[in-house]
This record gives structure tokens, C-alpha cells and sequence, in this order.
């Protein structure tokens, strides 16, 4: 939003300069995002006069003009305009100058052999008007002793660009902006006192609204203006259009910009000689077109709310007129329109046609619905005072009623959220300047609140008006507690934390992606739960609520595979979506690994990642978060997207109450689908919100391990069992046999076939036996042997394989 101090001091009594206001502004919410002189451009254009207009000895359609610009010599000119003659007072843009409608730079040139310096302009290159056909002709009795002077009026005023947030649609107007500075303390509003509009008959052109299903207007005012003589705006209305960037068009044209600026109401001009028969604002069928003001054709989509007559659309409601009944120089009777649009009907249509104009751009944010009235009545008054015409009644056409919304509000409330109190008595005085109507009753008050506001919903919104006029400088800055008796974080987000550095510390890279992804790679990590659309995605592609963090994953892994990385090891932590209610979201830990483990390595041989990578760094982050390993249960049932030979899951214990995380090989399947380039792809997912929080805190956490000094031995044994018996099982019989002794038991071979019977299997460990106290003889030894082939055999039915 544009402003000038100005403009803003037309509805502000205030003794603030223009750097106080700027910062007043900022204070109260609306950000100053720049402030810029107005165009130094336009102050090369001079007033000047051709004193002799000869023709071009060598084109037909050129004239050599001199032209006199206030200086003793006057300049020669090349111009091809046919008004051109002895004694116009025109405009001079000399070498240098760049015009504003092509942004050409001038310069001294040759012209069929004639030198030029400079050119005499036509209103469309000043953006001034749409009028090409000649050079501009000025009134000599007003501009005969102003040769050689600027035409623009050269002034100190800076624009001041606001940046307005979606909520504050009451501040695209500077009435709006105006009323927030009176209210915080920077003047008074100025309230001027008009003489009662002259009204003669009923507006006669026939206005319907077609009670339609989602009609998106609610209230259409017009007025009719006869009589008029549209003409160029005068010195005011111009300098105030030009100066806030925008193209003086005509005097009616420039009014409905005029109103729209100054008092956030949009509004519409109607040649009502171009009408056909009535009015009808009614919902579109789809297929229809019109060509708008744009100069473009639109072809329109069912039930988008338009503006048409008997012989079809004359405009988008709220979005962009028609050139069919555009007003003209030549316009005699004028119909403007003032009316209210459902915004999400024009947020939506403007989306689909792609159209962005200044109407829309407020229409959508929500304005007032009752300064209908007030926006006919200005326009009205300002048509009447420069062009003319007898005005008629006004007439508003209605749907439905506008009501007013209500908030009991607690004062009490404004303390508890900013740390900071504030008289009752300052309050209401603040929320009435506010344009709230308040009602005192017992310890509450009763608010109205103002139609502009419909951003004001509950009793936070009011706390926040209160607080941005008294200043936000007023909060009190608080010291952190030194000795807080209670952690900053509680449990599980302390888990959340520890984990998300546990697997980054084992050379994965973080990844932070979207809660929404592609449906087509979703439903590949999909099992029984249905996808979540999302209703109005922001691409094609994010059209589905994530139902694993592998949709998301998967694709990044694949983009940089494609720029060139070989091995990669990527996680991220977030939510995944089950369901459309709260409770059917959990925080999950998922990542993946692909390529080789020291590839190029001059003392390792390489290898590709496998399941047994992915498991270690499942198990060593759940045993580093405080979990005992030696409880936990792992058995081989995972999700389709995992490979049904190499994958596993994870119980905290035997119990298997939740699963806390599933790990392994990704499906060969999706890798060929998504044609993924990568020699072994795995992964894991852990479960957060399925854990039980350790009871020992993380931070007090250390080594479970210890190192002996005494040697080590190790033992070989291989069990014939069960072929369906799982090795883990296996292990942890072996390992429980004497938890002091036995240090570690490794599986190094699984053989079925030759004497082998059948549905048996062969497993070979390899155990490791260390004291902490002693250096064990043949005798330990042997005592430790017996005890685990005696363990196994009476717990799994297995033989030791001689």
C-alpha cells in the first residue's frame, strides 16, 4: 500500500513529521517497507510552445519543429504528430529525459538527415491517457507564462510503501491507516462536514441478483449520473493517481481509483448507454468469455460471479470490468457500482483465470460491507464537481443482511498475555478510536466490532490491538530463571532431541522436507490406512498428507544420486499421517542408506550397505538412549516396502506391546519403479511416540561396557535346529548362559544341504569368553563349553554338530 504524508495529512490533524509518522507506522504493526522520492523522471518535462512548424524536406509526414523552452535558442525537433503547428504550447522531453510508457532514453539523433533533439510527447508516452493520434495540446491561457518550466509540479514528498499483512484489509485505504494513527496517539481524524448530496429520481437502470446456490454477492449499490461530460481529471486528481504509480486514465475512471485508495471501496463505472436492457449478477456458465479491461479475452468456469445484461457478461464481480460498457471521453450517463463479494468466491476465480487487479486484491481480504453507501456518495459528489450530471437515488440491492459480530472480552486477559497493565479506562478509549462500540458491564466488556475488522474474532485479537496501539515497547523484558528447579524440556522431547544427534553422529545427513508429498510414491509405502488429500495443494506434486517419511526420502536420495553422489546417508525426523484426526499422527525417525561402506578405501575392502548396518545403528541408538538391548525382541515381521528376506522389527521387550522400529533392505520392487540407480538401498523407521522414556536421564548416561584386562578366548560351535528357529533366539540363549563371561556371540555361518536333515539348518557362532578377574584355565573353559551346548540343547531341541 502507497501513501504520501499528504494525502494521509487530508485525514490526519497531526503536528509528526514525515520520519515520526514512518516510525509511528511501524510501531502499530503496518511495517514501512520503503520510502521513495517520488519520480525524479517526470521532472525533465517542460512546458513548451513551436514557434515555426515547416514540413521535412525529405518525408511527407514529418515536420521540423522549433520550439521554444525558455532558454535564448530555441531547439529543433523532428515530429510526425499532425497537430503539430506554429503557436501549440505543448510538452518537450529533452535528451536525457526517458519516457515513461516504453522507458525509452532519449538522445540527439538524426532524423532523414535532419538533427532531433528531443521530442514533443502525446499523453499515451506520459502515461497520461490512452490518446496517441497527436502531441499534447495545452491551454494557453493557463500554461503561456509557465514555458520552460516542469509540467509535472516538483515537490518533496516521498511515497511510502506499507506492507499490509492478509489480516489488515481495513489499511489498504488511507482513511484505514489514518484511524490506527489517531488511535495510538499520532493526531486527530479529521471529520469533514459535506453538504447534502443533491439526488433527483429513481435510479433507473434495472439491478437484479439472482438468489443462485453460492452467489458471492450479497449487496450491489448503484447510481446513475446523467448528463455527464467525462473529461481529463484535473491538476489535484491527477498528481494523487501519478504519485502513487498509477496511469490518470479519465476523469470518472480516475474517481473510482481515487475512492478505491482513499477509502478501501472499490468501485465500477458503467456507460449506461452500452447496457443492454438491465443488470443481472449472477453466477457464470462455464465456457462463457468476455474480454476485459486488460485488453484480454477470459473464458469463464461454472458458477464465477459476474456481471452481465441481457446479451451476456460485462465483467468479473470484484475482479475486472469489461471493455464492452468501459466509460469514454465521449460517455454521457455514467452507472457506478458499489457492491460487497464473497472474498473466497473471488480468491478462487481470480486463481483459476490468473488475474491480479487492485479490486481483487482488497475484495479478496474482506472490506466493509456497509461503506457502500459512503463510496457512491464520494464518487457521486467528485463526478457532479468536475463533470457534471444530475445524480439519481441510490440504489442497494440485497441478499442478506449484514450482521454485526460481538465479543465479551476480559480485561483481566490483556495482563496474563503481555506481562503489562493497562487502565480499563485506556482500553476503551483505545478500541472506540478503534472504531469498536464498547459496553461496559460488571468486570467484562461487551464489544461490536467494526464491519472493516473481520479479522477480529476472539478476545487474543482484542489483546492484540490494545497492545500494538500502547506499544509493543511497553512488554517488559524477563531474565531467564538462573536456577530453574525444572528442566526446560520435558521427556520425550528431550528423546526427540538426544536421537535426532544419535543417528547424525553415525554419519547420517539431516533432511527436512514436507509433511505433504507425491501420491503416486506415497501409496508405495502405504499399507492399510487410506491417503489423506490434501484439499488445495500448493503443487500437483504435495497433494497427499505423508503416510511414511520414506515418500519424501526416497525422492531427495534420487535427486542426488542423479547430480553425481554415490553413497549417501540421509534421515529426517517429523510427523507421518494415519488419519485425518490428531491422534492419528506420530513423530517418526526414519532414514536411508544406499551405495557402498568405504568405497575406495586403501586398508578396508568395500562393500555394499546391507540390513546389518541399518539394524547396528537402530539398536545402538535405542541402547545409547537408555535402553537395556539384552530385553529387546526382534523378529523378521515388516511392511511391504521392505525386502521379506532381509528386514526385522524391534520390541522393547518380549512383550511385544509396540513396535519401535522396523528395519532392512527397501523392496526391489519400488527401487525398479521409481527406477532408483543405486548398488543397495536401506533403512529404518523408529517410532517415538511408541517408546517408553528410560528412566535414567540421557545426560547421566555412560559407557556400559568394561574392558578387561586379562586375555581373551574364543570358542566355535555349530547347532543343528529348527529351520524355522530364528538365530537371534539363538544368540541371546548363548549370551544369558553367564552374562560376566560370554562378551559377545557373532554368527558366521548358516549351512542347509548335505548331511543336513531335512527342514534343519546348521548355525555356526563364534563366542567370545573374557573375565574381569582372572585369566581363565582349560578347566573354565571347558566348564563354560558344557554349560552353553547344555543350554541349547534343552531350550531349542538342537544337537551340537560334531
Amino acid at each position: 500500500m502507497k501513501i504520501t504524508t499528504n494525502w494521509l495529512k487530508e485525514h490526519l490533524d497531526t503536528k509528526l513529521n514525515e520520519n515520526e509518522i514512518i516510525d509511528k507506522l511501524t510501531d502499530i504493526g503496518l511495517e514501512v517497507e520503503s520510502v521513495d522520492k517520488q519520480s525524479g523522471e517526470l521532472d525533465a518535462f517542460i512546458v513548451a510552445k513551436i514557434l515555426k512548424a515547416e514540413k521535412h524536406p525529405d518525408a511527407d509526414r514529418l515536420k521540423v519543429c522549433d520550439v521554444d523552452i525558455g532558454s535564448d535558442n530555441p531547439v529543433k525537433v523532428v515530429c510526425g504528430a499532425p497537430n503539430a503547428k506554429e503557436g501549440l504550447l505543448t510538452i518537450y522531453a529533452p535528451p536525457g529525459a526517458v519516457i515513461p510508457k516504453n522507458q525509452m532514453k532519449l538522445v540527439v539523433s538524426k532524423i532523414r538527415g535532419v538533427t532531433s533533439s528531443g521530442m514533443l510527447c502525446s499523453e499515451s508516452e506520459l502515461n497520461l491517457s490512452e490518446e496517441s493520434d497527436g502531441i499534447i495540446e495545452l491551454s494557453t491561457k493557463k500554461y503561456e507564462k509557465k514555458i520552460g518550466k516542469n509540467y509535472f509540479p516538483k515537490n518533496d514528498l516521498n511515497v511510502i510503501d506499507i506492507s499490509i499483512t492478509p489480516n489488515r484489509a481495513d489499511c489498504l485505504g488511507v482513511s484505514g491507516i489514518a484511524r490506527d494513527l489517531a488511535a495510538a496517539g499520532a493526531g486527530k481524524l479529521i471529520k469533514k462536514k459535506e453538504q447534502k448530496l443533491k439526488k433527483k429520481g429513481k435510479q433507473t437502470v434495472n439491478v437484479k441478483i439472482l438468489n443462485e446456490k453460492g452467489q458471492a454477492c450479497t449487496s450491489f449499490g448503484s447510481c446513475l449520473i446523467k448528463g455527464v461530460k467525462n473529461t481529463e481529471s484535473p491538476d489535484w486528481l491527477k498528481e494523487k493517481i501519478i504519485s502513487l504509480g498509477q496511469k490518470p486514465i479519465s476523469a470518472i475512471v480516475d474517481i473510482t481509483n481515487y475512492v478505491m485508495i482513499d477509502l478501501n471501496r472499490p468501485l465500477h463505472a458503467y456507460d449506461v448507454d452500452k447496457i443492454d436492457k438491465q443488470i443481472i449478477v449472477r453466477n457464470s456458465k462455464k465456457g462463457e468469455k468476455f474480454e476485459a479491461l486488460d485488453n484480454k479475452e477470459y473464458e469463464l468456469e461454472n458458477d464465477m460471479c459476474v456481471i452481465s445484461d441481457s446479451s451476456g457478461v460485462l465483467g468479473l464481480g470484484g475482479i475486472i470490468g469489461g471493455t464492452r460498457t468501459g466509460t469514454e471521453f465521449d460517455t454521457k450517463n455514467v452507472l457506478i457500482e458499489s457492491a460487497y463479494f464473497n472474498p473466497r468466491s473471488i480468491r478462487k476465480s481470480s486463481k483459476i483465470l490468473n488475474i491480479d487487479t487492485d479490486a481483487k486484491f482488497r475484495f479478496e481480504r474482506g472490506i466493509d460491507p456497509l461503506s457502500i453507501e459512503q463510496g457512491l456518495e464520494k464518487a457521486a459528489r467528485l463526478i457532479k464537481e468536475i463533470c457534471g450530471g444530475e445524480i439519481s437515488e441510490f440504489d442497494i440491492q440485497k441478499t442478506e443482511k449484514t450482521k454485526n459480530s460481538n465479543i465479551k472480552f476480559n480485561p483481566v486477559l490483556f495482563e496474563k498475555i503481555t506481562g503489562f497493565n493497562i487502565a480499563k479506562k485506556e482500553m476503551i478509549q483505545i478500541l472506540e478510536n478503534l472504531g469498536f462500540e464498547v459496553k461496559k458491564t460488571k468486570n467484562f466488556f461487551d464489544l461490536i466490532i467494526p464491519p472493516w475488522r473481520p479479522d477480529i474474532s476472539q478476545e487474543v485479537d482484542v489483546v492484540e490491538e490494545l497492545v500494538r496501539i500502547k506499544g509493543y515497547d511497553q512488554i517488559k523484558m524477563i531474565e531467564p530463571e538462573k536456577n530453574r528447579a525444572r528442566d526446560t524440556l520435558n521427556s520425550k522431547q528431550k528423546l526427540f532431541h538426544f536421537l535426532q544427534r544419535s543417528i547424525a553422529s553415525k554419519g547420517y545427513l539431516e533432511a527436512i522436507t514436507w509433511s505433504f508429498t507425491d501420491s503416486k510414491i506415497n501409496q508405495l509405502f502405504l499399507e492399510k490406512n487410506k491417503e489423506i488429500k490434501i484439499v488445495n495443494p500448493i503443487s500437483s506434486d504435495l497433494n497427499v498428507l505423508r503416510s511414511s517419511i520414506f515418500s519424501n526420502l526416497i525422492i531427495h536420495l534420487d535427486k542426488n544420486l542423479g547430480r553425481g553422489f554415490m553413497d549417501l546417508s540421509i534421515f529426517e525426523i517429523g510427523p507421518t499421517f494415519q488419519g485425518s484426526q490428531p491422534s492419528e499422527q506420530q513423530t517418526v525417525i526414519s532414514g536411508l542408506r544406499s551405495g557402498k561402506l568405504t568405497r575406495q578405501s586403501w586398508i578396508e575392502k568395500e562393500r555394499l550397505v546391507d540390513v546389518f548396518d541399518v539394524k547396528r545403528d537402530v539398536i545402538q541408538s535405542l541402547v545409547e538412549a537408555g535402553f537395556n538391548k539384552d530385553k529387546f525382541y526382534i523378529d523378521d515381521e515388516t511392511p511391504n516396502y521392505y525386502h521379506p528376506g532381509k528386514s526385522g522389527r524391534v520390541f522393547l521387550n518380549k512383550g511385544k506391546e509396540k513396535v519401535i522400529a522396523f528395519f532392512g533392505d527397501i523392496h526391489p520392487k519400488i527401487l525398479k519403479k521409481l527406477d532408483i540407480k543405486s548398488e543397495a538401498l536401506v533403512g529404518f523407521e523408529i517410532f517415538l511416540d511408541n517408546i517408553k522414556h528410560p528412566k535414567k536421564s540421557l545426560k547421566d548416561q555412560k559407557t556400559q561396557y568394561k574392558y578387561s584386562d586379562f586375555q581373551k578366548s574364543e570358542r566355535d560351535f555349530a547347532f543343528v535346529l529348527d529351520k524355522n528357529f530364528k538365530v537371534q533366539e539363538l544368540i541371546d540363549i548363548i549370551s544369558n548362559v553367564d552374562k560376566e563371561l560370554i562378551k559377545s556371540v557373532k554368527v558366521f555361518d548358516v549351512y542347509e544341504g548335505t548331511n543336513i536333515p531335512e527342514n534343519k539348518k546348521s548355525i555356526a557362532l563364534n563366542v567370545t569368553i573374557q573375565s574381569l578377574e582372572k585369566t581363565l584355565n582349560e578347566e573354565d573353559l571347558n566348564k563354560i563349553n558344557h554349560l552353553i551346548i547344555s543350554a541349547v540343547e534343552t531350550k531349542t531341541d538342537a544337537k551340537i554338530r560334531s
